[in-house]
């Protein structure tokens, strides 16, 4: 199975390409799709959909995997996220992709195995699954591919329920 995981956002969307065969992964490829700032928004999203409509045609995923949307403190942020989350999921809905949603505790319980896992452990732990040679040098990288191990992991059994549940 081929996943393409995204971390979204609007300045930077972070992707990473992997394939899960027989408990295997396989690293495809992993970057960020980058807007500019001072940019309008409906400009950046449309930035965001052409980028990865060509990830998705180049790659041929046969599942996306997209962070559930985690609000803090910056409602301003949140929402420009939401935007583009929206884009990403349509994007992936008329390429006929599937998309499985994670909330990040589950993805830090499926790749550290604690839910209030920090950055740097969730980004070693990625490193450390896909044999990358060095870390991804954006968190938003680390994350998107993070969030494909964590389907990899729960996307196919019967733990994805469990995880709805949490």
């Amino acid at each position: 199975m081929i996943i393409l995981g995204i971390d979204p956002g609007l300045a930077i969307v972070g992707y990473g390409v992997i394939e899960y065969k027989n408990g295997r992964f396989r690293t495809l490829a992993y970057g960020a799709i980058t807007t500019p700032a001072h940019t309008p928004v409906e400009k950046r999203l449309n930035l965001i959909y052409r980028d990865l409509t060509a990830l998705i045609k180049k790659y041929k995923p046969d599942e996306v995997a997209v962070e559930e949307l985690f609000f803090t403190n910056n409602i301003t942020t949140g929402i420009s996220v939401a935007e583009a989350r929206g884009v990403i999921l349509l994007c992936a809905e008329q390429n006929g992709v599937v998309v499985n949603e994670y909330t990040p505790l589950q993805v830090k319980q499926s790749v550290v195995g604690y839910g209030k896992a920090e950055k740097k452990q969730v980004i070693l732990m990625v490193q450390t699954i896909l044999g990358l040679e060095k870390a991804p040098k954006l968190d938003d990288t680390a994350d998107a591919l993070a969030i494909a191990i964590c389907h990899a992991h729960t996307g196919g059994s019967r733990l994805k329920g469990f995880y709805n549940l949490v």
